[in-house]
């Protein structure tokens, strides 16, 4: 069965890059292909790990972020660059898209490694599944910690290692260990007494290399005053049922490893035909068309970016320049073909109680003010205002009322009829 593009556009993927060109296209119309019909808006991943956000509240509807674009769901699994022609596996059989213009936004995977009991053991933290998944097993730890038998199990079961001290995995931790340190105050005293152990580990010599010394400083100082055992110049070298074994020769008694190391670009480009880098990330010109393929284009966490600001590096893989990426590519495709071209505006981080870090136009601001400015930029990327809306009311009842603990692994497995 052979479809053409709305408008004559087909964007591959719906997450943040390729759902924004959608959208500024407008009337020009597009077609989706994505795996889910919604797009995640990661930077409030951690805070739907901690229940401070409802996971729904971090997603956003396609079909309401993009009214102009076809969505089709399933994944690509082939790329006739000649006959402008993509074919798509559904649920449904076999789709064939054509089109004028290819849009390459499939984004990244977690970088993983061969460590022996990583892929058995460990959680990542990449997507909502991920963060619902983790929030769920934090909470069965508690429970774990009220049936143990001695409190050298308890211990074990309050134990709680992060590897990748980037945004996602120090964001993750201090928003988690806030759930932990709520919900403590419902259980038994013996719980309660046995201290908490959270381990951040990472092989760069310091924690969030990409800010600023101070900034970054600053975050270590108010992550090892709330007893964040911080090991930094240290990597995992193997992950069991329940320990996690370091470089610096530590063996750590936990049931919970989390990945957060980065990630690395969708494997799937390799099979499309498409000029790559040594990382595996699409080639792409100052305007975004692919080498050697006039029409095909390509943004994102896939795409090796270059910006015209910085000649010397190519974009980071941040919401804010995809952002910004997927502005010029839209303006592009109507009609109005310019470079790209974008200085950042700054970066910013959340570490928990009502403390961050943000760096904007130069100035560096920390502790609640820090926070403030975070939760204000990730509310202005936020598209809709109805989601906007929804998060300010989450963040608002969060200021009045007591955290929610409900752990819901069941949601998504339910019984079979008949089932006892």
């Amino acid at each position: 069965m052979d479809r053409q593009a709305r408008g004559g556009t087909l964007i591959l993927g719906g997450g943040f890059a390729g759902s924004y060109v959608a959208k500024l296209l407008k009337k020009q119309g597009a077609t989706i292909v994505s795996l889910e019909n919604f797009m995640l808006f990661a930077s409030m991943l951690p805070e739907a790990a901690s229940g401070t956000l409802e996971p729904r509240h971090v997603v956003v509807p396609l079909r309401l972020m993009c009214p102009d674009a076809d969505l089709v769901l399933g994944r690509a699994v082939a790329h006739e660059p000649d006959r402008r022609r993509v074919q798509v596996e559904t649920d449904e059989g076999l789709l064939n898209i054509t089109y004028r213009d290819l849009v390459v936004a499939l984004g990244a995977i977690p970088r993983t490694f061969p460590i022996p009991g990583l892929a058995e053991y460990a959680f990542g933290f990449k997507d909502l599944a991920d963060a619902i998944a983790l929030r769920n097993h934090v909470l069965r730890r508690l429970e774990a910690a009220v049936a143990a038998p001695n409190d050298a199990h308890r211990r074990r079961e309050l134990t709680f290692v992060f590897v990748g001290a980037g945004y996602a995995g120090v964001e993750a931790l201090a928003e988690l260990s806030d759930l932990a340190r709520d919900a403590l105050r419902y259980y038994p005293t013996d719980v309660q007494t046995t201290p908490q152990h959270w381990v951040l580990v990472d092989a760069a010599p310091k924690i969030l290399p990409e800010i600023p010394p101070r900034l970054g400083e600053y975050a270590a100082e108010q992550l090892e005053r709330r007893g964040v055992d911080i090991r930094v110049s240290t990597t995992l070298e193997a992950v069991e049922r329940h320990a996690a074994v370091l470089s610096d020769g530590g063996r750590i008694p936990t049931s919970t490893v989390v990945w957060t190391t980065g990630a690395r670009p969708n494997p799937l480009l390799a099979k499309f035909g498409l000029p790559l880098d040594d990382f595996g990330r699409v080639k792409i010109d100052s305007t975004f068309r692919v080498e050697g393929l006039p029409n095909v284009l390509a943004l994102g966490d896939c795409a090796r970016v270059p910006n015209e600001a910085t000649p010397d590096r190519p974009d980071p893989p941040t919401s804010q320049h995809a952002l910004r990426q997927a502005r010029r590519l839209a303006k592009n495709l109507r009609g109005d073909p310019k470079p790209y071209r974008y200085r950042m505006l700054g970066q910013v981080a959340t570490l928990g109680r009502r403390k961050g870090i943000a760096e904007v136009l130069g100035l560096k601001f920390r502790g609640f003010l820090g926070w403030f400015i975070t939760r204000t930029y990730h509310l202005y990327q936020l598209p809709l205002f109805s989601r906007k809306l929804r998060v300010v009311t989450d963040w608002t009842v969060a200021l009045f009322f007591k955290r929610d603990i409900a752990e819901l692994s069941m949601l998504g497995h339910p019984k079979r009829l008949g089932d006892e």
